[in-house]
């Protein structure tokens, strides 16, 4: 029984590792994306940075990517397209994804 219950433990923590990586790295993303809109709005330093955490907070409407998608639209307006902004969204997980694990990997 004790084998179960080793293999049930490390299964709950490697499902709560994933799940912890997985919010960082879609708040990472959202932050390089607000960083992105900050810039083509013409925001510097704390204001981009207070700007991002907007875009960090958005994402906590509802399930997915589509409140934050729906944010920076309206925020940017005719400045780009709603693809620009699903395709800078999809390039900054990636770039996330990068720099966590660059950033796991030094420790």
């Amino acid at each position: 029984m004790a084998t179960f219950d080793d293999r049930k433990n490390a299964f709950e923590k490697k499902f709560a590792h994933d799940a912890d990586m997985q919010f960082r790295v879609e708040a990472r993303a959202n932050k390089l994306l607000g960083l992105w809109a900050a810039e083509l709005m013409g925001k510097t330093g704390e204001e981009a940075e207070a700007y991002a955490k907007e875009v960090i907070k958005s994402d906590f409407e509802e399930p997915g990517d589509e409140d934050v998608i729906r944010k920076v639209a309206g925020d940017l307006g005719d400045k780009t397209t709603t693809d620009e902004i699903r395709s800078k969204r999809a390039a900054c997980l990636d770039v996330a994804k990068a720099q966590l694990a660059d950033e796991s990997g030094s420790r």
